[in-house]
């Protein structure tokens, strides 16, 4: 939508801009935490939790936030990347979330447009042995035509039919045989745990206190009501005081609740999705394609990101560790037989270069499949006024946290609006993603992870030209970006930057591995670890991904 130039600098925008980067130092966090009484402490550094405490601070609420590993490290780092409607939630007859969703996409795609860039979703129509074939194209094109006209034209493109010759323009290794044309249609991605974290930091800029490493232990009740929690970090415990708690832990909130309620029923069902990733050379498409796996009911997914194809399938029922979960051998091999099937690569495991399981927090009981249960939230207050939420999915994050804080207003007797609506995300006011893609190099890098930050990053690089050089060869992550991530993005060990604050180990898990002592002797320096710490970091980050690709490569071979 074309918007009039203004008289004046809208305010949002400018509150949303610094001048001087936001140092994140955790140990000041954490003292912090001690020595104040909150309005509301959010337990769980997961999106669903980092926009609650946004929205609260947004509104003038005293506000702390601990998590108990790193911002991101559960569910929302291990998405399918996708701030989407939910094409299939149409056919489940639940359009009211699919308009919602859509709504959201487009706040998200207006407040963080460095983050969430317009994604292509190609659907392949075949004669036989496809998602459906010619017979089934004229009802899924009123599919489509009822997702554009509930909230899907807000992207800016309508879906469109496409000739043999234009889906194999986006898709030459796709097996042709059959295909008898496709349909296209817009959403968007994001890279989830930046996403994650730019909302953490967006919280601290107004005012939150944010900390992770820090577990809630132990609630603290008062007069019959949770007044708090028991925080364990680095060692030591020490109470954060809160007029109201938020439990927004995910598939662990039931696990929290127990600490209010030893009784407490069960009411999340963990749902896993898993994708792997191979590279570009091997699977060459530009877009994102749905494709049919042979003899089953599901379908996976192929979505291009810079030199890799990220390969998905989620929900599916989940029975194990909360704390351990992996894309096994055979879900990989679930995935490399539906791209075998539909394109001509003949995949293996050898060229699968990551991997990543994560589990979603549905709300509901072990009846039925998960793939039909309701992705809406659910908001409960229990008797001594703890808020717990569950449910949703990462698009609808955002609204989500304001209705947390409507709750949690409710409960304090006090009222304030939300400004989240159109409240721009650190680094997203006034950023023109088109313009600085087209710069290329690393402006375009740096850019599409920092939005209008980036020139924070280019600073340090600017005072020692050396931290422009890659982390290891073969990679785009500059030195710089691993200064910054501690200095300004609370990372405190190499895990967190090559899971979180890139995604080396998801796209390059083997080449992480070579870059681990390069981003230890990098937070060592910045951070004042020692010798022994930064050699046991690097200790544990292999033995992780060994572990994951034991997991991964068990009689794969």
């Amino acid at each position: 939508m074309l918007r009039l130039p203004g008289r004046r600098a809208r305010s949002e925008q400018d509150n949303s801009i610094r001048s001087t980067p936001l140092l994140m130092d955790r140990a000041s966090a954490l003292t912090a935490m001690a020595q104040t009484r909150y309005d509301v402490l959010v337990i769980g550094g997961g999106v669903t939790g980092a926009y609650a405490a946004l929205d609260a601070a947004s509104r003038g609420l005293r506000v702390a936030l601990v998590e108990k590993d790193d911002f991101a490290s559960g569910t929302s780092s291990k998405s399918s990347k996708m701030v989407h409607g939910g094409l299939r939630y149409i056919e489940q007859g639940n359009v009211n979330l699919v308009r919602h969703s859509l709504l959201e996409r487009q706040r998200f795609r207006k407040n963080a447009p460095h983050l969430v860039q317009r994604l292509p979703f190609m659907f392949p129509v075949l004669s036989q042995d496809g998602v459906f074939d010619s017979r089934l194209a004229k009802g899924f094109e009123s599919l489509l035509w009822t997702y554009d006209l509930i909230g899907g034209w807000r992207i800016g493109r309508l879906h469109q039919r496409l000739s043999v010759n234009e889906v194999l323009s986006r898709a030459p290794l796709l097996r042709a045989e059959h295909l008898t044309g496709g349909f296209i249609y817009y959403d968007s991605r994001t890279d989830d745990a930046r996403l994650n974290l730019t909302i953490v930091r967006t919280a601290a800029h107004f005012g939150a206190t944010v900390a992770n490493g820090a577990r809630a232990v132990e609630l603290i009740h008062e007069q019959g009501r949770i007044r708090g929690a028991a925080v364990e970090a680095d060692g030591k415990r020490f109470d954060v005081r809160a007029e109201v708690v938020v439990n927004a832990t995910g598939v662990w909130a039931d696990q929290v609740d127990r600490l209010a309620d030893p009784v407490h029923d069960n009411r999340v069902r963990p749902a896993k999705g898993v994708h792997i990733v191979v590279p570009w050379s091997r699977l060459r498409i530009d877009c994102t394609i749905t494709v049919p796996v042979p003899g089953r009911s599901r379908r996976a997914t192929c979505t291009r990101w810079g030199d890799v194809v990220i390969i998905g399938l989620t929900d599916t029922d989940y029975e194990g560790s909360l704390e351990d979960v992996h894309c096994t051998r055979e879900e990989m091999q679930f995935l490399l037989d539906g791209a075998n099937s539909a394109f001509t690569a003949d995949l293996t495991p050898d060229d699968v270069v990551g991997s990543i399981g994560g589990l979603r927090p549905l709300v509901g009981k072990k009846e039925g499949a998960t793939l039909d249960m309701s992705r809406d939230h659910n908001i409960t207050v229990d008797g001594a006024r703890m808020v717990t939420v569950t449910g949703g999915k990462l698009t609808t994050s955002r609204h989500m946290g304001e209705l947390v804080t409507d709750t949690v207003l409710t409960i304090l007797g006090r009222k304030a609006k939300c400004r989240t609506v159109s409240l721009p995300l650190l680094g997203g006011a006034g950023y023109d993603a088109e313009a600085t893609s087209a710069t290329g190099g690393l402006a375009a890098h740096l850019g599409e992870r920092y939005g209008n930050e980036s020139r924070f990053v280019s600073a340090i690089i600017a005072e020692d030209p050396a931290l422009g050089d890659p982390i290891v060869a073969g990679t785009a992550y500059t030195k710089a970006e691993v200064v910054y991530a501690a200095r300004c993005e609370m990372a405190r060990s190499i895990d967190d930057v090559l899971s979180r604050r890139t995604r080396l180990r998801l796209f390059a898990r083997d080449l992480s591995v070579e870059a681990a002592p390069v981003v230890g002797a990098l937070i060592q320096k910045e951070l004042g670890l020692s010798d022994s710490a930064i050699a046991q970091q690097i200790a544990d980050y292999r033995d992780s991904v060994n572990h994951e690709k034991s997991i991964l490569l068990e009689d794969a071979r």
